[in-house]
């Protein structure tokens, strides 16, 4: 089994520019009512428009908060570059990068454009540490 969240969003081109930019995804799709977000090929994200489609009906209604309750959470390699990306396009961050003493990883938690938390970790260092070592990057 593989999941393949979708959010809802209320510009999907703004939202699709946001996550190329700071998480380095690609479009696979393109439009302005719906995306998909890839990297390496393989599909992480997908951001829908709030309007009905011939699927379904509203998926988000204009006085309702996108995103309540919903973390997404994503993992990369390249931890400093991630850094770097997000200070370039002016995020700043909700939770400041920290390590995570329980998995072992550097986090760093932020918002997108409408409002959906966004938790981006570095590479786990389980087996490699101890609790008490220190990850630096």
């Amino acid at each position: 089994m593989v999941i393949h969240p979708m959010i809802t969003v209320r510009d999907v081109r703004k939202s699709a520019a946001f996550y190329e930019k700071v998480l380095g995804l690609e479009s696979a799709h393109g439009g302005t009512e719906y995306e998909q977000m890839c990297y390496d090929g393989e599909l992480l994200l997908q951001l829908h428009d709030m309007e009905p489609d011939l699927n379904h009906g509203p998926l988000l209604r204009p006085e309702e908060a996108a995103g309540r309750g919903v973390l997404l959470w994503f993992q990369t390699e390249d931890f400093p570059g991630l850094l770097a990306r997000l200070e370039e396009a002016g995020v700043t961050p909700e939770v400041p990068p920290y390590l995570n003493e329980y998995a072992l990883h550097q986090e760093v938690w932020f918002r997108d454009p409408d409002n959906y938390l966004v938790v981006v970790a570095g590479p786990s260092g389980h087996g490699k540490h101890k609790k008490d070592d220190r990850i630096v990057y």
